[in-house]
């Protein structure tokens, strides 16, 4: 693993890719760390073919700081930076076509985020009165309630006439 600064990422994935033969980009993913000031580490994947070694570049940024992009150096990095802007929010200067790719052009916020609220801001459904899909806000709850209590755990198999964990469950529906 290498930690560089961000405002020399193109210089050391060109010196990589130019000088230690690490030619393909596998992966450019982010990380969100919001307790920290540079709250996102960007993490680069690369992998040398010819000497079958794999390296990790990452960097660190801000929300309003953007990093530079690396389409100059490994071209497929225009998906994966636009994926990293998609779902953290994390700008790059100087990326030929910075914008969404896989939420939906009026989507609100960053889903990948720490922060994001598990359910969402809004909901979509079809409404059959209306004809149309129609968008809700989403009442949010600060907890769920789950149910974990599965007929498969807990099962005495020494004596098969026991009562299975959840059979109450098919008890009160009758």
């Amino acid at each position: 693993t290498v930690r560089t600064e961000a405002s020399r990422i193109v210089e050391t994935l060109t010196a990589l890719r130019d000088d230690f033969q690490f030619q393909q980009l596998i992966l450019l993913s982010g990380a969100d760390y919001p307790q920290r000031s540079q709250r996102f580490d960007i993490v680069y994947h690369l992998l040398s073919m010819t000497k079958n070694h794999r390296v990790r570049v990452s960097i660190r940024t801000d929300e309003d700081t953007p990093a530079p992009s690396v389409v100059s150096a490994y071209p497929n990095a225009d998906w994966y930076e636009r994926e990293a802007f998609d779902m953290y929010g994390i700008f790059f200067s100087g990326h030929p076509d910075l914008r969404r790719l896989l939420t939906d052009y009026g989507f609100h916020g960053y889903p990948l985020r720490k922060d994001f609220p598990m359910t969402g801001y809004v909901e979509v459904r079809y409404d059959d009165e209306a004809k149309r899909v129609v968008y809700e806000p989403v009442k949010a709850t600060e907890w769920r309630s789950w149910d974990f209590l599965s007929p498969w755990e807990g099962a005495e198999y020494a004596r098969p006439s026991a009562a299975l964990p959840g059979d109450e469950k098919a008890e009160e529906k009758k």
